[in-house]
């Protein structure tokens, strides 16, 4: 069964081998996988032949297919995998797509999936967009699954924008930081997983305390995901990806290791304080930026924030404890633990 998957262009994520060696559960996966490809590209193809290359830009360039890998396994949890439900897998894939489009364009950013941005290529206004034409592709498929669907859509797509808001105006006066930033990452990442444990519940006729489960799973597998990432940035952990360890401080992005470690600098630790001002100092220069990620990485600060990424993990698997036992809960659970045990 796993040569099944090995010889398929798909391969599976960290997290979700144990899929290949079901017999009724791999080949279901590995056919909607298929045909959720071939639906993308019918969804992004435009007349114009602009917005058709810019469309398929980002999807041409691979992705993992997480989103919609968890969509599936969400409706083999307490039901089956339909034609809605894998509409609804390529819905969560768009509306991620849509959501990368724009977030390169606010930050800037050159490269994405190894490939220039679409902001990089064509400027900001094509890249902007083309985003909000993958958002209307996403919202006409999704227009076609029903009331409930629908209004996850909405709310999800009103919890990225505020996601993205509350990270572009930063802590309102008195809020507390880390609370803040949790926020932030609720809304960016959190949802939308949450999303996909939601359509794939919905669409597979779950129970509803099935469909509150996967919902509530998703979004604290999101929010493990974000977190572990911020800790890769400054372990070295992640030079198999290609990513230079120490590009979230180098271009001054908050993460977690950086915000324990700024709070804890406030307490008066002075070696909290000294670290921290090698972290806020001009990493322009490689030898600056390897200084700094090196003594953020040995504070414990760090050690902290990788502990608080596996409490969600682990918060995400007891989300599904009451599931009965099936290859799709042992997959859900194994993708919580190697969120936070991967290398990129």
């Amino acid at each position: 069964m796993a040569d099944l998957f090995a010889n398929a262009d798909f391969s599976l994520p960290a997290g979700f081998d144990i899929i290949a060696s079901d017999e009724k559960l791999g080949p279901q996966i590995l056919s909607a996988l298929a045909e959720i490809e071939e639906r993308l590209s019918r969804a992004v193809t435009q007349t114009s032949k602009i917005a058709d290359v810019a469309s398929r830009h980002l999807l041409n360039a691979g992705g993992k297919r997480v989103r919609p890998l968890l969509t599936l396994l969400a409706a083999a949890a307490d039901g089956e995998i339909n034609d809605a439900v894998i509409d609804a897998a390529v819905v969560v894939e768009l509306t991620h797509l849509a959501t990368l489009y724009h977030d390169d364009v606010m930050d800037d950013a050159p490269k994405r999936r190894g490939v220039d941005t679409a902001q990089n290529i064509w400027g900001n206004s094509v890249a902007i967009l083309t985003g909000d034409l993958i958002f209307s592709r996403a919202s006409l498929i999704v227009s076609e699954l029903g009331q409930r669907p629908m209004a996850v859509q909405a709310q999800t797509f009103e919890r990225l924008v505020l996601g993205q808001l509350f990270e572009t105006t930063g802590p309102q006066e008195g809020e507390d930081i880390l609370t803040h930033y949790i926020k932030v990452v609720e809304g960016k990442t959190g949802s939308l997983i949450a999303a996909a444990g939601s359509y794939g519940t919905i669409l597979s006729g779950a129970s509803e305390s099935v469909v509150q489960m996967l919902a509530r799973y998703g979004e604290l597998v999101g929010v493990a995901f974000q977190l572990a990432d911020d800790v890769i940035d400054v372990t070295g952990q992640s030079k198999k990806s290609g990513k230079v360890p120490g590009t979230d401080l180098r271009e001054g992005v908050p993460t977690l290791p950086t915000i324990l470690l700024e709070q804890q600098a406030q307490s008066g630790d002075p070696e909290a304080q000294r670290v921290l001002e090698l972290v806020r100092a001009d990493l322009t220069d490689d030898s600056a930026l390897a200084t700094a990620v090196a003594e953020l990485a040995a504070h414990p600060v760090t050690r902290r924030a990788w502990e608080i990424a596996y409490q969600w993990a682990d918060d995400a698997i007891a989300a599904i404890e009451p599931l009965p036992e099936s290859t799709a809960k042992s997959a859900l659970k194994s993708f919580a633990h190697a969120v936070v045990r991967r290398e990129a």
